[in-house]
């Protein structure tokens, strides 16, 4: 692996500057939480050096719309204070976090990525934002996204386009670029992002993160409209699974605002996390790409190194049948129609303000009638059955998150995308076709961070675990983390 970090340290020296190098932005939520915890480290020496990577990312990453550098000091010192006082702490307490701009924090400008919310400032938090604040989580700033989430990568009208964290001149990904770039240049070690067909996984597997998409449900969703028809997550974003743990623990619990999270208890997953050091007895499918869609070399070679992995764990691999999965139709009318319902009275009002590619989705739903869009939620239904009935003899699913790495940062959403220099005239069902199918069945799916391409740039693999076993797939994911690290040439921070 030596002439990979070679490759990779190189075409980083030549794509951004080299930044001081910050021990306290290294480190992990759970190592700075305890380091808290023991009163070796203060919530206001953690938030001063985050917020100082952040002035110094931000001119490079464009991952920032906005950053809170009085509020969150203030927050620090107060959190100091109470542990001098031997106060109760959260789970949280004193660490950093980002939100992505479109989730609503209170007293905190949010923009929705549009010129049109510019100077929009919510009255209460989303309630996630909500329960992180509560488990004494510090909000250092909100994230860069597409105009209301509706890109798979990171550009909009009002700030323009983020980039990506290992090459200025590639995507961040999207919708949730801020959030993922953010977190590989080393700034706050916890970012809520959104996830509405790989809005949290895609950029998180451009940039060499962690992205975990959980179990419909499992943390409510309090700003969607349509919370029967839900498919879209507010969701974790860090670097290493035993920090998604710790912020899901956070986020998790019923509440009246989400019909699909009554009856689901909160549950202790940073606490409960045991690393399966072996998948002895688990089985495991596996395939690569859907029938007729492409994949890199590089991710071909890379999702062989990971099965090689998950077989020294001991896990029972089988090539799993994709009939079924290829639902990019299904999800674009399910997805568009909702769209198309939100923001069509603003198209109208004020078109010329708007993104051009929102503007060609609302488009693409103008003729869906109620019989295509039932026709779609039936789809939808077979799908999930499909997904149940194929994990009660499996234990996990196993894809790439993409078919190949970062995309251009000027690729046209619907422009042809080249894989291994051959051009494919859809992008979505091209580069991210495992992504959507668990959107829709609200499976939980986690994006883990699998070495490199020859670019230098970061490969990410999918695992899928059973509905609402978050917990297990939680601990699986960690346990190949810790065993495929050896293969997984990326270092911590890419600057």
């Amino acid at each position: 692996m030596d002439w990979l970090w070679g490759r990779i340290n190189h075409l980083r020296m030549q794509k951004y500057p080299r930044l001081p190098k910050s021990e306290i932005c290294e480190m992990s939520a759970v190592t700075l939480r305890s380091l808290v915890a023991q009163r070796k480290l203060s919530p206001v020496e953690i938030v001063a050096e985050v917020l100082r990577r952040a002035d110094a990312v931000q001119p490079l990453l464009n991952c920032f719309v906005t950053l809170c550098h009085e509020q969150a000091m203030e927050e620090a010192r107060k959190a100091e204070a109470a542990l001098m006082k031997g106060e109760a702490q959260g789970l949280l307490h004193g660490l950093p976090f980002t939100a992505k701009d479109i989730v609503d924090t209170a007293d905190v400008r949010t923009t929705y990525g549009s010129v049109l919310h510019r100077d929009h400032v919510p009255a209460q938090d989303a309630l996630a934002v909500a329960r992180i604040r509560q488990a004494g989580g510090i909000l250092i700033g909100k994230t860069t996204s597409s105009e209301f989430g509706a890109k798979c990568m990171t550009d909009a009208p009002l700030f323009g386009s983020t980039r990506n964290a290992w090459d200025a001149t590639r995507t961040s990904g999207g919708s949730s670029g801020g959030a993922a770039a953010s977190m590989a240049a080393g700034v706050a070690p916890l970012a809520i992002a959104t996830d509405g067909g790989g809005s949290t996984r895609i950029p998180a597997a451009c940039n060499g993160v962690v992205g975990l998409k959980q179990s419909l449900g499992v943390v409510p969703h309090s700003q969607v409209q349509d919370a029967f028809g839900n498919y879209t997550y507010v969701t974790p974003t860090t670097r290493d699974v035993a920090d998604t743990a710790l912020m899901l623990q956070a986020m998790t619990g019923a509440h009246g605002c989400d019909p699909w999270s009554l009856g689901v208890p909160a549950q202790p997953y940073f606490d409960a996390l045991r690393p399966a050091s072996d998948l002895r007895g688990k089985r495991v499918l596996y395939r690569a790409t859907l029938e007729g869609r492409p994949v890199s070399a590089d991710v071909a070679a890379a999702f062989e190194a990971a099965l090689a992995t998950l077989r020294s764990m001991g896990a029972q691999l089988e090539e799993m049948p994709d009939e079924g999965y290829d639902v990019e139709p299904v999800w674009r009318v399910i997805n568009h129609t909702s769209w198309r319902g939100r923001f069509a009275p603003l198209a109208e009002a004020h078109g010329e303000k708007l993104s051009p590619s929102l503007l060609q989705q609302l488009a693409l739903a103008q003729h869906v009638d109620g019989v295509a869009f039932q026709q779609a939620m039936f789809a939808r239904t077979a799908l999930f059955r499909r997904v149940q009935a194929q994990l009660e003899t499996h234990d996990f699913i196993f894809t790439p998150t993409l078919s190949r790495t970062a995309l251009p940062i000027d690729q046209d959403l619907f422009g042809s995308i080249e894989i291994d220099g051959q051009s494919y005239a859809d992008l979505r069902p091209n580069w991210f076709p495992w992504t959507m199918p668990f959107n829709l069945t609200g499976h939980p799916a986690i994006s883990l961070p699998c070495g490199a391409g020859r670019d230098g740039l970061p490969i990410g693999m999918q695992l899928v675990g059973r509905f609402r076993e978050d917990q297990q797939l939680l601990q699986a994911a960690a346990g190949f983390e810790a065993a495929h690290r050896p293969a997984n040439a990326l270092p911590v921070l890419a600057f």
